[in-house]
């Protein structure tokens, strides 16, 4: 006699696929597969052969169960100031990145505001990050200082801090700005102003000095009456290139050192009715593809924004992996897109 518990028995219920079942498909073993799944670096063809095996399977692993066994969420935290179009495409390029290394990205945006900088900081402890990808906000270097101090890896890009044990990629700020400027002045301009962003930043001061630079090296002084200050925002360039247009001797040049103050000067002259490059020469630190759609089109410092997305990725699983124990530096350099917003000065 049979006995039964009233149940009927699961028919074709799929069995859940386990980490033995990827590692066969893809050829491989379970310890291979495992670091793939705990975010360490293995060969590219392994790799390729596990992600195949992941979606044919349809395996999903327990991040939850995955942390108690090896306290980490395989998570990154991204810290960015504003979501414009230099940031969305570094998102963009990033996020993909880190997720072919097995890790996912917690993204905050704090609008260079103190209290949402905090704010984020919070947020990366509650959800206890692997890592922090940030710019080099001032007035965070304390908590930067616990972060790290807490055993979490901190790469910065674009504003360098000094004196912290954390690693950096950025752009050759000085030298693409003194490159930009010489362009303007080898066509014969003499009075050229600059828009730059907050000088309280790294970035911002190195860009004004490679601007001091390139007219210095051009045998021109520089008029600090032709520096008008921005904070990056197109409301910031908009209202420096009104400064610069009332000027008592009007500049023929500008040189804007972001892309979204360069917004708010081309407003600023459309309103006026005035003219590029006919009435004043304009070049643009940062490119961005609608410079390609204006008439004219606008001569930029483009940024190699897929190599510091390459570039932060390396540097957030060298630290993953524990290779490294001294802070890095990576510099990049920028290319000069010479467009039509630039003209020789008529003498």
């Amino acid at each position: 006699m049979s006995i039964s518990n009233g149940r009927r028995p699961a028919r074709g219920k799929k069995r859940q696929a386990t980490i033995t079942d990827v590692a066969a498909t893809a050829g491989v073993s379970i310890g291979t597969v495992s670091r793939y799944l705990n975010g360490y670096q293995v060969r590219r063809d392994n790799r390729e052969e596990i992600e195949k095996a992941i979606e044919s399977h349809g395996y999903a692993r327990s991040a939850v169960a995955s942390a108690m066994k090896t306290d980490t969420l395989h998570m990154v935290g991204l810290m960015v100031p504003n979501c414009d179009e230099f940031h969305a495409g570094l998102l963009a390029s990033l996020v993909t990145l880190l997720r072919i290394e097995g890790l996912a990205t917690l993204t905050y945006c704090h609008g260079n505001n103190q209290a949402s900088v905090e704010d984020a900081f919070n947020v990366f402890r509650t959800h206890r990050v692997d890592a922090l990808i940030m710019t080099g906000f001032d007035q965070a270097s304390n908590r930067i200082s616990e972060v790290v101090g807490g055993g979490t890896p901190v790469v910065l890009y674009d504003n360098e801090l000094r004196g912290l044990n954390v690693d950096c990629v950025k752009v050759e700020n000085f030298e693409s700005s003194r490159r930009a400027v010489r362009h303007l002045a080898e066509l014969g301009h003499e009075r050229v102003a600059v828009i730059t962003g907050n000088l309280s930043h790294w970035t911002a001061q190195q860009r004004l000095r490679g601007y001091q630079a390139a007219l210095e090296e051009a045998g021109l002084q520089a008029d600090p009456g032709l520096v008008f200050q921005g904070y990056w925002t197109k409301h910031d360039g908009y209202a420096a290139m009104g400064r610069a247009w009332e000027a008592d001797k009007r500049p023929t040049a500008v040189f804007s050192c972001s892309a979204r103050m360069t917004f708010g000067a081309l407003t600023f002259l459309k309103d006026q009715g005035a003219r590029v490059p006919n009435d004043i020469s304009l070049v643009s630190f940062d490119d961005v593809e609608m410079f390609e759609l204006f008439d004219p089109t606008i001569t930029a410092v483009a940024q190699p924004v897929h190599r510091i997305a390459e570039s932060i990725k390396d540097l957030v699983v060298s630290r993953l992996n524990q290779e490294e124990f001294h802070s890095r530096l990576v510099n990049l350099p920028c290319e000069i897109i010479l467009r039509n917003s630039t003209r020789r000065l008529q003498s």
